[in-house]
């Protein structure tokens, strides 16, 4: 029984607790003109007035303030049984609704420091993984422009091929993927492997610094980062297509052919020779959007940070 009686006890005290401290102040103030009009209804006869004092509304309510205050002038004070008992009333609920918002005032103030505090410990971890994350930068930026450049390499036929402004273009179409078994012809590629096992090397290579960006930084304070890291990564391991994109000479040149006379966007069967192109295809459209999302982003908090 007594456990119970606490429980109850310690959650009427919570439920007070969050009441606002404007509350109590109101229902300490509202309760000044009702007891007013209470004494001024009781006969006068239950009280001791001063000579030629008044008797009105104004005078009990001047009377139920210097009671609820318990500043006690003395001048009106309760003679008989009922204006007694009501000025004890009074007073009581006085004090306990006085308590009650010393109560919530403190109440409020713990709350206002927690918050306050939970707020300097945010802005800390924030500060503390935004560093991480700028050292980092530099890493993952040099991965997703390696990326788009080979993704510019795959989709651009070698006679539009600027080495001055590799630059990929997100509209490209699934014809202009004919020159992708062709070396990707970037200054720092001297590999002389086709654009599409590079790009592919590439996107391994990304993926794999993007998957382990989260590990090392709470990525959860950049929503967006996070989500186009995880985007990326997964699109990767759903490409099925990497060892595929291989053939021997005499193939890459018919499968280029086959590849020019395509219009629009391409639709292939699994067991089509150009499906693992048409996979390709879509694996670019979606990661170099993403990766150029990256770049934007990380690049705004490398700005915003400078600033």
């Amino acid at each position: 029984m007594w456990h119970t009686l606490s429980n109850k006890t310690r959650h009427f005290f919570h439920v007070v607790s969050n009441i606002r401290p404007v509350v109590w102040i109101g229902l300490y103030v509202a309760l000044t003109p009702v007891f007013a009009l209470i004494y001024m209804w009781l006969p006068d006869s239950q009280f001791r007035i001063p000579d030629g004092a008044g008797t009105d509304f104004g005078s009990w309510l001047y009377y139920s303030i210097v009671t609820i205050t318990t500043l006690g002038f003395g001048d009106y004070t309760p003679a008989h049984g009922w204006a007694q008992a009501v000025t004890a009333v009074e007073v009581m609920c006085g004090l306990i609704l006085l308590g009650f918002f010393l109560n919530a005032v403190g109440s409020m103030k713990s709350e206002i420091d927690v918050e306050s505090e939970i707020e300097k410990q945010r802005a800390v971890h924030f500060a503390t993984e935004r560093e991480k994350l700028l050292k980092i930068t530099p890493s993952v930026m040099h991965n997703l422009n390696m990326f788009l450049a080979y993704c510019y390499a795959v989709t651009t036929p070698v006679a539009k091929r600027d080495d001055s402004d590799a630059r990929y273009n997100p509209d490209f179409s699934f014809k202009e993927m004919t020159d992708m078994f062709k070396p990707s012809g970037l200054p720092y590629d001297r590999s002389r492997k086709p654009a599409a096992e590079r790009l592919m090397k590439s996107a391994a290579q990304t993926s794999l610094v993007l998957d382990s960006l989260h590990q090392r930084v709470d990525l959860t304070l950049w929503e967006d980062i996070v989500d186009d890291c995880f985007a990326f990564v997964a699109n990767y391991q759903m490409f099925s297509s990497t060892d595929t994109l291989s053939e021997t000479p005499q193939e890459e040149a018919r499968i280029a052919k086959e590849i020019a006379t395509v219009d629009g966007s391409p639709e292939f069967k699994p067991e089509s020779e150009l499906y693992p192109i048409a996979e390709l295809y879509y694996f670019i459209k979606d990661n170099a959007s993403i990766a150029a999302k990256l770049e934007t982003a990380l690049a705004s908090i490398a700005l915003r940070h400078k600033e």
